[in-house]
């Protein structure tokens, strides 16, 4: 029976990261694709 119990936490907390990652992988691809449409100030003045 703790077989069990143990599993079921093991698996939502693998289901919680794994979840994170994704969002985490997402998020970053984004910031990083807006970083090169949009430069900042000092990007801008890097490339002049």
């Amino acid at each position: 029976m703790i077989a069990v119990v143990w599993h079921y936490w093991l698996g939502l907390v693998l289901l919680v990261v794994g979840g994170l990652a994704i969002v985490n992988l997402i998020i970053g691809y984004v910031a990083q694709v807006t970083m090169k449409k949009y430069p900042n100030r000092k990007q801008r003045k890097a490339l002049k």
